[in-house]
C-alpha cells in the first residue's frame, strides 16, 4: 500500500465530468473549441420535460466514444483541437430572458476568445442565445439545422418565446442570412397548418426527409456547399432528426426519420463547410432507454467536433 501522503493530487481527487475527459476550463486562449452545457428548457412540451438534464447524459455517454476514428480520423483531433470543457451556463430554467442572457454571454465569451462553442441542450430554444453570440463575432452568419421541425413558427405575442420560434427570432433580429439558411429533415405532423410557408416566406431554405432522400446526401451537400462556400456556418443538430428506435429519449420524436448510420453519414460529407459554432440539442434523459440518445449525441458531438477541426486547420 502506497503512503497516501505521497500521492500526487490526481491520486486523490477526481475531475469534473467531462465531454471524453477533455480538460475543464474557463480559460480559451489556447482553446480551439469548447463544450458549453445549457441546462434550459421551456417546460412547454405536454409531457415530456427533461432536456434541461441533457447536457449531463451526453457527458456521461461520452466515455463510450474513443478517440480514434481508423476510416475517417485516425489521429487525436481533440488534442489538436484544443478542445476544452467549460460545464454548465449558470441559470435558472424558469427564468427565460435571463437564462438566455447567461447563455448568450458565456458563449460570446468563448467566441470572443477564438474559440468555437458547441452548446449542449437544453431543449432547441438554446440555440437562439448561442446564436446571438457567434453572430456578434460573425456577421453574415449562415445556419444549417438538421431538425424534423422548422422551429421557425410565428410568435405567440403573449408567450415570446418556447422551442418552436428560435429561428424566426434568428431571423427577424438579423442575426443570421436566412436565404443562406437551410432546415433539413423535415417530416410528420405540425401543431398549426401553414409552418413550411411561413418558414420560407422568412426566406429559408426548407429541405424535407423525403426531398433529401429524393435528392441524395451527396448531391445535396454538395449543392449547399457551392451555395455556402467559405461563409460562415453555424450547425444545430436536433436529435430529433433521428427516428425514435435510435434515439429515443428526445421531447418531440417523430416516426420515419434518420437511422444512426444515415444522419452520422450526413456530418461526415459536411467536411469542408466554415463551421464555426454548434449546438446539439433535445436530449431528454427521463425519456430516454439505457442512454441510447445521450450516446448518439455524443458521437455526434465528435463528428461535429472533426468538423471544426478541420475547418480550423483550412483557414490556418
Amino acid at each position: 500500500m502506497k503512503d497516501v501522503e505521497s500521492l500526487a493530487a490526481k491520486d486523490l481527487y477526481t475531475a469534473p465530468l467531462t465531454f471524453m475527459e477533455v480538460p475543464y476550463s474557463t480559460n480559451f486562449a489556447s482553446a480551439g473549441a469548447a463544450i458549453l452545457g445549457c441546462p434550459f428548457d421551456c417546460g412547454t412540451h405536454p409531457f415530456r420535460v427533461g432536456a434541461r438534464q441533457g447536457p449531463q447524459s451526453i457527458r456521461e455517454q461520452s466515455g463510450l466514444v474513443r478517440r480514434y476514428q481508423a476510416e475517417f480520423a485516425d489521429y487525436d483531433a481533440l488534442a489538436e483541437l484544443g478542445l476544452v470543457d467549460c460545464g454548465d451556463v449558470v441559470l435558472t430554467p424558469s427564468r427565460i430572458e435571463d437564462a438566455f442572457a447567461r447563455i448568450e454571454e458565456a458563449a460570446f465569451r468563448i467566441v470572443d476568445a477564438g474559440a468555437a462553442p458547441i452548446g449542449f441542450g437544453g431543449d432547441g430554444s438554446v440555440s437562439l442565445p448561442l446564436i446571438r453570440a457567434a453572430a456578434r463575432k460573425f456577421p453574415g452568419l449562415a445556419v444549417l439545422h438538421v431538425d424534423s421541425h422548422t422551429d421557425a413558427y410565428p410568435v405567440d405575442a403573449e408567450h415570446k418565446y418556447d422551442a418552436a420560434t428560435q429561428f424566426t427570432h434568428a431571423a427577424s433580429e438579423q442575426r443570421v442570412l436566412p436565404s443562406l439558411s437551410y432546415h433539413v429533415g423535415l417530416r410528420g405532423t405540425c401543431s398549426e397548418p401553414g409552418v413550411y410557408a411561413y418558414g420560407r416566406d422568412m426566406g429559408y431554405n426548407l429541405v424535407t426527409l423525403h426531398e433529401f432522400q429524393d435528392l441524395g446526401a451527396g448531391a445535396f451537400v454538395q449543392s449547399l456547399k457551392e451555395h455556402l462556400q467559405d461563409r460562415p456556418v453555424y450547425l444545430s443538430w436536433d436529435m430529433d432528426v433521428f427516428d425514435p428506435s435510435c434515439a429515443p429519449g428526445v421531447c418531440t420524436p417523430i416516426w420515419g426519420g434518420f437511422s444512426a448510420r444515415e444522419g452520422l453519414d450526413l456530418l461526415r460529407r459536411l467536411s469542408g463547410l466554415n463551421i464555426v459554432a454548434a449546438d446539439v440539442n433535445t436530449v431528454s434523459p427521463p425519456q430516454d432507454v439505457n442512454g441510447m440518445t445521450g450516446f448518439l449525441a455524443a458521437a455526434v458531438t465528435f463528428e461535429t467536433i472533426l468538423l471544426i477541426e478541420r475547418a480550423r486547420n483550412a483557414v490556418a
